[in-house]
């Protein structure tokens, strides 16, 4: 775990505009290759959250579907369809910031791995009153 990729996570999930300020990267051999912020709003879409589209840019930029000597790192516990999408590339190693006791699917409201029965590692809690405060002060805005 490298806290240096929590804390780009963190600058790119303040470019995430008008959508939640979440942000992910994707490692490999200690190196960024992919990273990515929320673009449900910006995209009319869904599915484009922060995690879903790190993953699809690793897979693109790697030719291929599973990333299993990869490590991601996410400012918010994945809901459960991107922690499903992390845990269907083989990801091993997932770094989350603030928990998520609504959605959080990867040990809070959820643990998604004991579907896969997966020995993948989960690390929550890094930078989590930054991660905190950054979505906090994204729904005090939107609700005034």
């Amino acid at each position: 775990m490298d806290i240096k990729f929590m804390k780009e996570a963190l600058k790119i999930a303040k470019n995430s505009g008008e959508d939640i300020p979440i942000g992910a990267i994707i490692t490999k051999d200690g190196k960024i290759i992919s990273k990515a912020h929320n673009k449900k709003e910006k995209n009319k879409d869904a599915t484009a959250h922060a995690e879903i589209l790190a993953i699809q840019k690793a897979q693109k930029k790697l030719n291929r579907y599973i990333l299993n000597d990869c490590e991601i790192y996410v400012t918010l516990e994945p809901c459960p369809m991107c922690a499903w999408a992390i845990l269907n590339t083989r990801i091993q190693k997932i770094y989350f910031g603030a928990y998520d006791v609504v959605y959080g699917s990867l040990g809070s409201a959820a643990d998604l791995r004991k579907l896969l029965n997966t020995k993948t590692n989960v690390i929550g809690g890094i930078q989590e009153e930054e991660c905190s405060k950054l979505i906090k002060k994204y729904f005090k805005k939107i609700r005034n």
